[in-house]
């Protein structure tokens, strides 16, 4: 009587052991991009620290504010959370500067909210365009754009439909 083998050889193990390999090595960066993404959709709420009183001070004086003391907000290195080190008004945009405990794609980079005002008519509300995104027509962009986050790590919203 022969004896029929049960179980694997260690061809076999080794052979699954580099599939699952390949197959975690493949999709790993695109783990890491989500991460970020999650990472920069999580900081967008401290932004709602600056929009209300710079949208305040545009319905009452037509100006943005020219930094956080005027806008009335604390220093930008005591807004911060878990992704920003610093949330920054330059003449009525909002820089979000990722440190803490960001992730390596975004350290040290910037995401910009900029307001979006109908110039002639204050009482319409201030919207507020995201990174590389373009304003509502016929709403005019106010302040500078320094995003520097790549935009893959950018929400939707963020994103531009004609930048790559």
């Amino acid at each position: 009587m022969r004896r029929i083998p049960s179980g694997f050889t260690m061809v076999e193990m080794m052979a699954v052991l580099a599939v699952i390999a390949i197959l975690s090595l493949l999709a790993l960066p695109t783990y890491l991009d989500r991460i970020a993404r999650e990472q920069v959709t999580g900081a967008l709420p401290l932004a709602d620290v600056a929009k209300k009183p710079i949208a305040e001070i545009w319905a009452l004086l037509q100006v943005m504010p020219e930094d956080n003391k005027a806008a009335g907000i604390p220093a930008p290195e005591k807004i911060v959370n878990n992704y920003v080190s610093s949330l920054t008004v330059r003449n009525g945009a909002i820089d979000l500067k990722f440190g803490n405990r960001a992730g390596k794609a975004i350290q040290e980079k910037t995401l910009t909210l900029r307001p979006a005002v109908v110039e002639d008519e204050p009482q319409v509300p201030v919207a507020w365009v995201c990174g590389y995104a373009e304003p509502p027509s016929p709403m005019k962009l106010l302040g500078t754009d320094s995003t520097s986050v790549p935009q893959e790590y950018l929400p939707l919203e963020c994103r531009s439909l004609g930048r790559k």
